[in-house]
């Protein structure tokens, strides 16, 4: 039998408290950034982050685009334009304020960090000539090659560098902490924040730690509906600690979310039979716009918005004729025809055409600087891809010269991933915010992940650069702390002290393969009814029929959906269908909340008449059923 024994101290009976001006809970990108504002605005702050906060979050390891630098000095569209249309984009299922902000100060960010010693520039002139380079101020640009809003940079050098300058500034960093609680109090009248609870990770140390403000920037969940307890560090496309511990403390805490019912089918992650994100070749994101082949060699033609092919390798970077800019990244996925870029023919007319999987990139087929810029740079600074896929690759023999990287699914995944395998991609819901993104708590803030609809590293960065300095203003013009309730701090502690103390019971992987299971069977492509605002309830009172319905939190963001997301898109289409050929007596679209989709009902009822689509809101009302009983008669809206 061999001992193993622990390098690091007991301290499971100790607590420490400890205090500040601004706490800021997550070390990722928008972590560093709300506490490098904060601190230069000469408040004292600490950042508690579960990793190590050199290389932690969803872009530790690098990332290689950075999205909506609309006020770069090569760009020729406005942040109020792109801001407009990613909101647009998504049928006002988006959140415009912190895309503007994103738009806005996103670039500033950007010289933020090449002053901290990140990498943005092709300083050794590697790509020198190369059509998405500009010569002049050598960034480098990806996607769309005539507007220059998103630029190509070498994300694996950003985090070390945001780590020096907190350290420079004096942020107190509280590495490997895992934040479990917020802590909160009344303040004339009003729930207000007053920090949080936290635990070393090593030694089991307790913390209390309050706080004039708090600011929220830790990782959307991940591996709630992915995961592989054999390959653990490849569930996801994010990073292992990336588990929602954050929307689970603002749930408890009573944080308001929405849009949480907002999920997209699994394409680049990497659970069972996956294989690791980005290493299978495709023609998107980082890969953008790759040459693809099918089973015999044979081209797979890309074409513009209108159908027409694209003779070039070139061509494939430019909008269409009439089009002013294009959009593409991560929360992109088939966009509207006002926004579509240059992609290669639908799957289905590809299966029509007779073309055959699999489906290959064949970078092969490229111009040298498009082939290296995709291999060597993109793939070598996109998250996890470093070593895996670069480096392994490459030392495995693969040549991007001659060989070909095959894709899985329909022909552009990493697998091929079921209907009910999906991930919290594309803009997905988060913590309701306002324009200063704070919360509906006084004294909490949010940034980054934390946010609904969040969107890439400069979204991260920009949001939490604002979020920090809001904060710090706010915190400026308390005197003293808030208290804070020394029970439940307690009661925190016995929690995560409990299964310490357990004989015992299942470890962490059943429990994750337990939620994953719930969320693959409950919410899958199409959700149960126990948390589908689709499942109606219907009953004849007198002269009118009602349909009643209950937004259970966090799903009330669904309702906006419900309302606002146009008719042809999928699931929506069926269910606004379905509504529009309701019974003529049916007149009154009953609510059980009192607040939907984040509104008041009467404020939800001013957007439900003004954004139904054409002929769905003609003659319907929107009420309360506060003093109504749910109704005995049932009928779902979903067949």
């Amino acid at each position: 039998m061999q001992t193993y024994n622990w390098p690091y101290k007991n301290e499971l009976g100790i607590t420490e408290t400890l205090s500040c001006d601004v706490l800021v809970l997550g070390g990722g990108l928008a972590g560093c950034y709300a506490a490098i504002a904060a601190a230069r605005r000469g408040q004292s702050v600490i950042l508690v982050e579960k990793g190590a906060t050199a290389r932690s979050g969803s872009a530790g390891t690098g990332f290689d685009h950075w999205e909506s630098a609309c006020t770069n000095p090569c760009s020729t569209v406005t942040p109020k334009e792109i801001a407009e249309a990613y909101v647009d984009e998504q049928c006002g299922y988006s959140n415009g304020i912190a895309h503007y902000i994103e738009c806005r100060e996103g670039y500033d960010r950007l010289l933020d960090l090449e002053s901290f010693g990140g990498k943005i520039r092709d300083t050794d002139d590697e790509f020198k000539g190369a059509e998405f380079r500009d010569d002049e101020t050598k960034l480098m640009f990806a996607y769309d090659y005539k507007n220059k809003f998103t630029l190509r940079v070498w994300g694996s050098t950003f985090k070390p560098a945001l780590f020096k300058e907190l350290l420079r500034l004096g942020v107190k960093v509280l590495d490997r902490t895992e934040a479990t609680a917020l802590l909160t109090t009344a303040r004339n009248g009003k729930k207000h924040g007053a920090g949080a609870c936290a635990m070393d990770v090593r030694t089991g140390k307790f913390y209390i730690l309050r706080a004039k403000e708090t600011i929220l920037t830790m990782s959307r969940p991940a591996r709630v509906w992915l995961f592989n307890p054999d390959m653990t560090g490849l569930c996801e496309f994010r990073p292992m600690q990336s588990i929602g511990s954050g929307h689970a403390m603002g749930y408890k805490a009573g944080i308001e979310f929405t849009m949480m019912e907002k999920s997209v089918k699994g394409e680049f992650s990497a659970a069972g039979r996956s294989f690791p994100p980005y290493g299978a070749g495709n023609n998107h994101n980082t890969w953008y716009a790759a040459t693809m082949v099918d089973a015999r060699g044979v081209e797979i033609p890309y074409v513009d918005r209108d159908g027409n092919e694209l003779k070039t390798v070139s061509e494939r970077y430019y909008p269409a004729p009439g089009q002013k800019f294009f959009l593409k990244g991560g929360v992109i996925d088939n966009p509207k025809y006002e926004y579509r870029g240059p992609e290669t023919l639908d799957f289905e007319e590809l299966m029509r055409r007779g073309y055959q999987l699999p489906f290959y990139a064949d970078l092969s087929r490229m111009p040298d600087a498009e082939r290296r810029v995709i291999w060597g740079m993109m793939v070598g600074e996109e998250g996890k891809t470093k070593i895996p896929i670069l480096k392994n690759y490459t030392e495995r023999g693969f040549d991007p010269k001659k060989h070909m990287l095959q894709s899985y699914g329909t022909g552009w995944q990493s697998a091929n991933f079921l209907e009910q395998e999906r991930q919290l991609f594309g803009a997905p819901g988060g913590v309701w915010h306002d324009w200063d993104l704070k919360t509906n708590i006084d004294g909490i803030y949010a940034a980054g992940d934390q946010l609904y609809a969040s969107d890439c590293a400069g979204f991260a960065c920009a949001t939490g650069y604002y979020a920090g300095r809001k904060a710090a203003a706010d915190a400026k013009t308390l005197d003293t702390l808030p208290d804070y309730n020394e029970a439940e701090a307690a009661a925190e502690r016995e929690r995560l002290l409990a299964p310490i103390r357990r004989a015992d019971g299942m470890d962490w992987r059943e429990l994750n393969m337990a939620i994953s299971k719930a969320m693959q069977n409950y919410c899958g492509a199409v959700p149960a009814t126990v948390i589908s605002p689709f499942g109606a309830v219907g009953a004849e009172t007198g002269e009118r029929r009602e349909m009643v319905t209950s937004f259970p939190p966090p799903f009330d963001g669904i309702a906006q959906r419900f309302v606002e997301h146009r008719v042809e898109h999928g699931l929506k289409r069926r269910v606004l269908e379905r509504c529009r050929d309701r019974p003529a007596d049916v007149d009154v679209l009953v609510f059980e909340e009192d607040r939907v989709a984040g509104l008041p009902l009467h404020l939800f009822q001013h957007r439900f008449q003004r954004n139904a689509p054409e002929g769905f809101g003609d003659g319907l009302r929107v009420e309360g059923d506060c003093q109504q009983q749910a109704r005995d008669q049932r009928c779902n809206l979903l067949e």
